[in-house]
Parts: C-alpha cells; structure tokens; sequence
C-alpha cells in the first residue's frame, strides 16, 4: 500500500511501503466477510440451514428431545452447528478453491505475512459467527427459549469449538483437491448433523454414544446444552474435548497445509 506526504508546497509525493500489519488484517478480513456473505451457496450453509432446522423440529414434534419444550433443547445444538457450518464446512470449501484457482499463492506473496492471512480469516469467521449467534438467538426467543447459565462458559465453548473446526477445516482445505474439500466438507456437515447430537440426542445411538461424543460437535452442543439448558457451571469435560480437537488440528494444518 502507498501513502502520500505533503511537501509542503500544496504538493504531495507518494511514500511507498506497507501498511500497519493491524490495518491489512482489518481490509482483509473485511474483504473475506463481504465475500462470505455475498456468496448464495455459503449464505445456504451458515444461515438458511440451521434456521429451517431450528423453527421445523421446535414446532414439529418429530424426534423426542425429553422433558420440556423442544427449542430448549434443539437451540444449543443449532448454535454448535451454525460454528461448524461457518469455521469448518464454509472456511475448508471457500479456502480450498481459493487453493485451486492461485488466490492463496498470490496473497502469500503481498505484504501481507501467511499468518496474517490466516488470522484475517480467522477474524471473517468470527464475524459470521456472531451474526450467525444473534440472528439464531432472536428466532430462538421467537419460539419460546428460556436459555440459564454462564455466558462466559458459553463464550469458552464457542470460541474452542471455532479453534477446533478452524483447525479441521484448514487441514482439510490444504491438503485434499477442491473438488475433494467439496464433497468431504458436505459429507462430514451431514454426518455430524445426524450423529453429533445437534438435533438427535446422543443417548439414542446406544453403545455408540460415548464414541459419537468425542466428537468437537457432541462435545460442543452438549456442553452449550448443558450450560443453557440445565444451568451446569463450567463444562470441563466438553471444553477439554474441544481443546484437544483445537490444538491437533491448528497443529496439524501448519504442519501440512500446502499453499500451492
């Protein structure tokens, strides 16, 4: 980027240079929001999805959810799944075309250092995210929700649960063929919808459901329900879980993440 300085004689002469880091991440995570958000098939995903599922099984007696009003217990499950669909599913399939078509390669050679990039998408997300969060809450209120619990237990899991599918989400987007992030992406969205606890509870899959639970969506939906649900205190367990699924899963999209 280049600036310009007055000399002084109603004149001015370029600077040229880079821009503070803080501002290029800020331009570029502006960038990757806009592009998030314009982009049909990714609005689909994030927003239209998990809204549809959250107002049909709250006013459709269609799977027993327990005692209690069903958005009770649907509502913390959206919410683990619209952080999957943006930090994982959204993230791993827009960052691996990105990979295809050369973007990645031309912004790791502007001033703007990968880690940086990285940290402007990271910010896009959350971003996604709180939009994503507000708009499911006022539907969820809309339909009859009495959350209870700590907002800031519900604040840890939500920002472990980005970390890990952030995490997932790269690895898979640097490593596999666009076409391949494509369809893994979806599949691995639809899997863990059905068997992650989102609107199903875990206890219905029998024996398999202390495996299913270590998943980062069981772990994620089930101690937002915890906390908002039941009113639990600080669910260890699960944000020990989604801590796991975080640091395996940045560590290993540095390690293998190709940029090229």
């Amino acid at each position: 980027m280049t600036t310009a300085t007055d000399t002084g004689t109603g004149t001015y002469t370029p600077r040229p240079g880079a821009a503070p880091l803080l501002r290029m991440i800020a331009a570029q995570a502006a960038l990757e929001t806009r592009m998030l958000l314009r982009n049909g098939e990714q609005l689909l995903l994030t927003v239209v999805i998990p809204t549809l599922l959250l107002v049909l099984f709250s006013s459709v007696d269609v799977v027993d959810t327990g005692a209690g009003k069903s958005v009770d217990f649907l509502a913390p499950g959206i919410l683990a799944l619209a952080v999957m669909s943006t930090a994982f599913t959204g993230q791993a399939i827009a960052t691996g075309f990105e990979r295809r078509y050369g973007v990645l390669k031309r912004l790791a050679s502007s001033p703007l250092p990968r880690w940086g990039l990285m940290a402007a998408k990271t910010a896009s997300v959350l971003v996604t995210e709180i939009l994503q969060v507000i708009l499911l809450t006022v539907i969820a209120f809309a339909l009859g929700w009495s959350p209870h619990g700590s907002p800031l237990a519900v604040l840890l899991l939500l920002v472990l649960g980005t970390a890990a599918f952030s995490g997932l989400g790269l690895l898979m987007a640097g490593t596999l063929k666009a076409e391949a992030t494509l369809a893994a992406a979806n599949l691995v969205f639809l899997l863990l919808l059905v068997g992650g606890g989102v609107i199903v509870p875990l206890d219905k899959f029998g024996g398999a459901q202390d495996v299913l639970g270590l998943l980062p969506v069981s772990a994620l939906s089930d101690g937002l329900r915890d906390v908002l649900q039941h009113g639990a205190g600080t669910p260890w367990g699960d944000l020990g879980i989604l801590g796991v699924w975080a640091v395996l899963g940045l560590a290993a999209a540095g390690r293998f993440f190709r940029w090229e």
